[in-house]
């Protein structure tokens, strides 16, 4: 016991410098993030009143139940899942195709990646609004050209109000708004491919389509992994396009997100246990990925 305490302050005093600069930020994280956390995982527990909480009631895990059971719960779990499988290949094929061009040796290659970047530090707010504007089913620009440019329809196409039409901008939106940063990460793992591979490959007469399948894929595993698995998991937090197009679940409840309906559950209707239940099922999911991530990651590459 005493060998081991001997242990434990020596690594103390060796990790003194470390800690003094990192107390501060674990500070504010525990302040700000975990016992927040923490507390509202006990509110989950409870028919929380926001006015007196002295007088919630506990019903233990009802409202995990009420959610599970709630059929507006159950369609925006099921709408959260699609986004994620349309929005998450869509920004990683795009992505990986943009990365492969700027990779190249070409005039103006840092003009282009600026340009393809753009849209990843612009504000949601702004972009969400834009795409709500062109698909608007009275004056929007996607209609517009529909209909008067290229004639594929005779009258306007009510996107907003539709429940699975809506979806064609938020989805458009989500991928959009994610190529310039995929294709970034994309880029930082093609370089990291040691270039004698190409030259031995060439040498043994493989052509742009053998290299890139047989070399470039299977070495940018780690990076394609790690994208998958990061956006993913942004997908599963998507919030302020949904919110922003669809006034949150509009029409009839029925294109909410998980998130958006925490939201109206929390907020709208100061139902608090049950947006923190909602809340905690989300964090399972994302926990859930966060184990595929490790184990995949960490999984050796077959030759």
């Amino acid at each position: 016991m005493e060998l081991l305490l001997t242990k434990f302050v020596k690594i103390l005093k060796k990790s003194s410098t470390a800690l003094i600069f990192l107390l501060p930020g674990l500070l504010l994280f525990t302040v700000f993030i975990i016992v927040p956390m923490i507390y509202s995982f006990r509110i989950s527990f409870y028919d929380w009143k926001i006015v007196n909480p002295e007088q919630s009631e506990w019903i233990g895990v009802e409202n995990y139940l009420r959610a599970l059971s709630d059929p507006i719960f159950r369609r925006a779990a099921l709408n959260t899942v699609i986004y994620s499988l349309v929005t998450v290949p869509g920004q990683m094929i795009l992505g990986l195709i943009v990365a492969v061009l700027l990779n190249q040796n070409i005039r103006g290659r840092t003009f282009y990646r600026i340009m393809y970047y753009l849209p990843v530090i612009t504000s949601w707010v702004i972009v969400s609004l834009l795409f709500e504007y062109m698909f608007s089913g009275q004056a929007g620009l996607v209609n517009y050209f529909l209909r008067d440019v290229f004639h594929v329809t005779s009258e306007n196409i009510l996107w907003l109000a539709d429940p699975i039409l809506t979806f064609v901008p938020i989805h458009l939106l989500g991928i959009w708004k994610g190529i310039g940063w995929t294709a970034v990460i994309f880029v930082a793992g093609l370089q990291a491919i040691p270039q004698h591979l190409y030259e031995a490959a060439e040498v043994d007469g493989a052509g742009s389509k053998e290299k890139f399948f047989l070399i470039t894929l299977p070495l940018l595993r780690p990076t394609t992994v790690y994208l998958l698995v990061v956006l993913t998991i942004g997908s599963l937090n998507a919030y302020i396009s949904n919110l922003l197009i669809t006034n949150g679940g509009n029409p009839m409840d029925l294109t909410h997100f998980i998130l958006t309906l925490m939201y109206e559950a929390t907020f709208t209707k100061l139902d608090f246990g049950y947006g923190s239940a909602i809340s905690y099922l989300l964090t399972m999911c994302v926990f859930v990925v966060s184990v595929f991530q490790i184990r995949m990651m960490t999984k050796p590459i077959e030759n």
